[in-house]
Formats: C-alpha cells, sequence, structure tokens
C-alpha cells in the first residue's frame, strides 16, 4: 500500500479492537473515549472501548467560537463538531510502517485555547506531517473546557476538572499505548498557550509520578497565574444561576455575561479560566514554585515563547491600527507589544526554566523571530502551530500567515518538528543539529 492510499486497520489492543484509518502514510485511530463523567464531577476512567459514538464528528467541549481565532488561524469546522459535556476523548497517530518489536516515543498534544475553546482534533493541529517524518507517535487530547473544566471552588463545582481529565488520559496512555507501538516510559507533554500552562500545572500535580519524562512548553501565559484566587471565587458565584443549565448553547451564550472586568483585576482577567492552586490536584500558590523546583529532576523540559505574542491581539486590533497603525503610533504599538509579550510570556518562561535548572533539572530555553521585514506582525502567538504541525491545506486560510510564503513555514518547520522530536526521544538537543533562522535555543 502506497503512503497516498486510504485503508483500514485495527489495533488489538487490551482496552479492546480499535478501528483506525490507514491514510498518507500513518495510520489513525481517532475518538477513543478514555474516561466518562457527569456535570461538574470528576472523570471515571473508561474500562473498555465502545463503538464510535462520532464516526463523522469530532466530539468538543461546548464553546463560543472566538472571532479572533476565526479572523487570524482558519474558520472553525462547526459542521464537524459534536457538542458533548464529557469530553474526554483522544487519538492516536502512529507511522504506518514500523519494525517488528519497535517502540516509538510518544508525544501527547495538550491543545491550547484560554482553557476555554478548542480541542484536540482541529485541522490546524493535525499532526500527520509530523509524525510520518519524524516516526513518533502522537496522541492529541480533548478534555473539558471553561464553565466544565476550569472554573470552580465548592464541592458542588470542584476545579481543576479539566486537568483531572488530562491526567486520567495520562494514565490511559501509560497503559496502553505499548499495543499500538509507542514507548509507556518515553512520553513528552507538548502544549501551546493554555496547553501549556496545563502541562506546568500538571508537573506539581497529585497523582502523575511516572505518568511522563518530558515536556515541551510553547507559548504558555504563566504570567497571568499568580493571584487569582478572588477573581475565580467571583466568576464561579456569578455564574452559580448556570449550573442547572440544560441546553449548553444557552450557557455558553450567558456566561459571558459574568466574565471578570480587565478594569477591576488587570490582564489576567483576559483569560478568566484557569488551574486554581489550594484545589487537587495542586498545592497553594505560595508553594508551588519550590514544587517545580524540587520536582526538576522528574522532567527534562523545552520552554520558549514567539517573539512578538500579544501583536496577534494588539497589532490584529482594527480599533487600535486605527490610531496606532503608522508613524509614532506604531512605535507606541511595537512598544506596548514588548512590553506585553516580556510580562505575560518571556520573563515568566526564563524565570520558570532558571527555577528548573535550579533544582537539578535539564532546561532548555527557546524564542521564535520572524526574519521577513514584509511581516507586520512578527512572530505573533500561534505562529509556531503551522511549524510544528504543518498542513497546508488547513492553514491557507490564516490572516496571520498571510504575508508569510508556505515554502518559509515548511522549511523551518521541517527543521524545527526534528529538534523537536530530538528532545522527545531523548530529553537533549544537539549542537550539531540543524537549527532553523528563527530559532533562538540555549541549554541552561
Amino acid at each position: 500500500m502506497t503512503p497516498n492510499h486510504r485503508g483500514s486497520h485495527v489495533f488489538k489492543t487490551r482496552f479492546g479492537n480499535i478501528p483506525a484509518i490507514k491514510e498518507n502514510g500513518i495510520i489513525k485511530a481517532k475518538s477513543i473515549r478514555y474516561a466518562h463523567s457527569e456535570r461538574f464531577q470528576r472523570p471515571v476512567p473508561a474500562d473498555s472501548f465502545s463503538e464510535f459514538i462520532f464516526p463523522d464528528k469530532i466530539p468538543v467541549c461546548p464553546q463560543a467560537l472566538s472571532p479572533l481565532v476565526e479572523k487570524m488561524i482558519a474558520p472553525t469546522p462547526v459542521e464537524s463538531f459534536e457538542p458533548d459535556e464529557a469530553t474526554q476523548y483522544l487519538s492516536v497517530y502512529r507511522p504506518e510502517n514500523t519494525i517488528e518489536n519497535s517502540k516509538f516515543p510518544v508525544v501527547v498534544w495538550i491543545h491550547g485555547g484560554s482553557h476555554e475553546i478548542g480541542c484536540g482534533d482541529l485541522p490546524t493541529a493535525d499532526p500527520t506531517e509530523w509524525v510520518r517524518e519524524q516516526e513518533i507517535i502522537v496522541v492529541t487530547v480533548s478534555y473539558r473546557l471553561g464553565l466544565f473544566g476550569f472554573l470552580g471552588g465548592s464541592d458542588q463545582r470542584p476545579p481543576n476538572l479539566g486537568l483531572l481529565d488530562i491526567i486520567e488520559a495520562l494514565k490511559w496512555i501509560k497503559k496502553y499505548i505499548s499495543d499500538f507501538g509507542g514507548d509507556p516510559d518515553n512520553i513528552t507533554l507538548l502544549g501551546q498557550s493554555s496547553g501549556g500552562d496545563a502541562i506546568a500545572h500538571l508537573m506539581i500535580s497529585d497523582d502523575v509520578d511516572h505518568l511522563f519524562q518530558r515536556v515541551i512548553i510553547q507559548s504558555a501565559p504563566l504570567g497571568l497565574r499568580h493571584n487569582r484566587k478572588k477573581m475565580a471565587a467571583e466568576f464561579l458565584q456569578k455564574t452559580e444561576i448556570l449550573k442547572g443549565e440544560t441546553n449548553v448553547y444557552t450557557m455558553m451564550e450567558d456566561y459571558k455575561k459574568y466574565v471578570p472586568s480587565v478594569m477591576k483585576y488587570g490582564l489576567k482577567a483576559a483569560m478568566p479560566f484557569g488551574p486554581q492552586y489550594g484545589y487537587y490536584p495542586l498545592c497553594s500558590e505560595e508553594k508551588a514554585l519550590d514544587k517545580w523546583r524540587s520536582d526538576a529532576k522528574k522532567y527534562d523540559v523545552l520552554i520558549g515563547l514567539n517573539n512578538n505574542e500579544t501583536a496577534f491581539y494588539l497589532k490584529t486590533s482594527e480599533a487600535l491600527n486605527k490610531y496606532f497603525g503608522k508613524g509614532w503610533g506604531l512605535k507606541i504599538m511595537d512598544k506596548t507589544v514588548e512590553t506585553t509579550t516580556e510580562f505575560i510570556y518571556g520573563t515568566p518562561a526564563r524565570k520558570f526554566a532558571e527555577n528548573h535548572k535550579q533544582g537539578g533539572g535539564n532546561v532548555y530555553l527557546f524564542r521564535i523571530h520572524s526574519r521577513l521585514k514584509e511581516n507586520h506582525i512578527g512572530a505573533p502567538h500561534c505562529i509556531d502551530l503551522p511549524l510544528i504541525f504543518g498542513n497546508e491545506d488547513a492553514w491557507k486560510d490564516s490572516e496571520m500567515l498571510k504575508d508569510i510564503p508556505w515554502k518559509n513555514i515548511h522549511e523551518n518547520g521541517r527543521k524545527l518538528r526534528a529538534l523537536w522530536a530530538e528532545f522527545a526521544r531523548t530529553g537533549t538537543i544537539s549542537d550539531k543539529s540543524e537549527r532553523p533562522d528563527i530559532l533562538q535555543l540555549q541549554k541552561l
């Protein structure tokens, strides 16, 4: 069978016989339910594979569409979505051709979206190209978001349910990935934006020992993690009237009325959902830094950001560009992008890396730049996604890439995918490995 042919496959696993598709040189087993849950309850692990519930749909946690994502990345394929409150699904992508008894390194993709939107199986994060090139297994994970997964503070509405979903997925992967040809002792978590934020907090969560060995944290907004308790409590109290609503579309429309004010809570209110310290599985905020340091030797870390993260939000605003799109206004805009990028992403990433090194951990720090003068927004939030995942068809309508030839994305992406796969295999990146021109990388 040639790589471009399509066919079927069945993975015979201890979890059950799982149907899959052979396509483009890889095998995909999609929408495997790893756990179940009731609304605002902890996940319960699934004990066996059940029939495909969504054979032609992507199960997603109910969510409101983001106009910015629609504009800058790609239109959301709502016709392909099937809303499901209990969004505990994962998909496994594996090379088609294998050597007998070989074990592939495993990368687990934790998607971003402000802990509020997205899912594991969006076309813009399809790992087919990466899996085929680097002969790794990629597992994509969907989990509860927003009201269902990242807001709580009472017995009736516990916090951190989205984190607990991911932990159940990791337990599933640890137990069953060898049945797909993966190495259960070589698992790397990869997350971008809020996915990276989730991974950083998984590193200090209870009950995760030996579930993963390495992490790749891209563009995590760690500068927004501090002093969120009062904001979360207010948000929880205001949305209490929605907890029994049976119509999830009504919930998604109505909760936006109660989102915390940026005027009251500052920039952190721009991401109102998130992990909450002091509730299972997390320690108190005061102990978090020490716990990251004391656990540093458990994990290899690759952490970094894009050079112009907040240009994604600021330079694409028509209202702001009206006043700050040229001349001195543009200089003010550039300085604002630089300052906010460092506050939310850059300085916290370096402090996280330095703290990890102080604990005796192995850590690399990276930064992605744009080298194209005609690209006015530089290297903004999410520019790393097409580099890692490729998939030109999914990104062809992206406003973010309109001034960037796909050839540049592909050439830099191929090199970046090779480096990230090298880290996933070994926890190291050789000084002799080819680096893309857009990447600054240092071992601390």
